[in-house]
């Protein structure tokens, strides 16, 4: 089950020495970042930069850094919150960790299942 720990918003270099502490911290063994495709699929400026960014993390550590579709998890993780009775600016200021839980429960759900 993905469960949130906190949010980095700090800017390279220091997110990824920032994620790297996380993985030492939490024993992690393997990284998922958010890969934002077009409803299409389709690849534009954001997913770039997101492969761009996975490429720093797996030249900084030494265990798999994997991408995810994250297509629809902030409207998801809205909708999550909205049905808790999350409201305003509360939702807003956590709306991105929500997003990342939904992202990564949904490579969990993804990685279960197995190749069909």
């Amino acid at each position: 089950m993905a469960l949130p720990v906190g949010t980095i918003r700090t800017g390279a270099p220091a997110d990824v020495i920032a994620i790297a502490a996380l993985v030492g911290e939490f024993d992690v063994a393997e990284v998922v970042v958010g890969h934002p495709l077009g409803l299409t699929g389709s690849k534009g400026a954001a997913s770039d930069k997101a492969e761009k960014f996975a490429d720093a993390l797996r030249g900084f550590l030494d265990l798999p850094v994997l991408l995810q579709d994250e297509r629809l998890s902030t409207v998801e993780a809205e909708r999550r919150l909205a049905g808790v009775g999350v409201k305003g600016a509360e939702r807003r200021a956590v709306v991105d960790q929500a997003a990342a839980t939904v992202i990564l429960q949904a490579y969990l759900d993804r990685t279960r299942e197995g190749p069909t």
